[in-house]
């Protein structure tokens, strides 16, 4: 049996052909995106944030990263539940400053980015009116 060594040219092309059945292979994710995205869904777990998910979508494609990549289910997403976990502990120490501190980074009227938390739509009890004394359109 011989050992052939591969030209560079002829080992680009190897690698760049699909193969099928195959994922993509992709680098991780920067530790900052990893804490990003840990950071706002602990705030949003903690404080009751919605989470914008238009801006925080764009905010993750700028680290060159998905929303599906740190999902529970992303190829990240162990990742971000760990960090997940110690942010959430962390913030629920001093609930109060943590939530008023992270909707002024990331709330409507955010210093860092606007929108990518939102408050949580008020709960609406069965009984609940408008001021008019009409009930709520559903």
């Amino acid at each position: 049996m011989s050992v052939r060594s591969l030209s560079a040219a002829g080992l680009a092309a190897c690698l760049a052909l699909p193969v099928p059945g195959h994922a993509e292979i992709r680098n991780a994710p920067s530790p900052r995106a990893l804490e990003f995205a840990a950071y706002i869904f602990a705030a949003s777990n903690v404080c009751g944030y919605r989470i914008g998910t238009e801006a925080f979508d764009a905010l993750l494609e700028k680290q060159n990263v998905r929303a599906a990549d740190v999902g529970p289910r992303g190829p990240f997403g162990g990742r971000v539940q760990t960090m997940f976990a110690l942010m959430s502990n962390q913030m629920q120490l001093n609930r109060e400053k943590a939530c008023i501190a992270v909707a002024g980074e990331y709330g409507p009227e955010g210093n860092v980015s606007k929108n990518v938390l939102l408050p949580a739509p008020a709960a609406e009890g069965p009984g609940t009116e408008t001021p008019s004394g009409q009930k709520p359109a559903q």
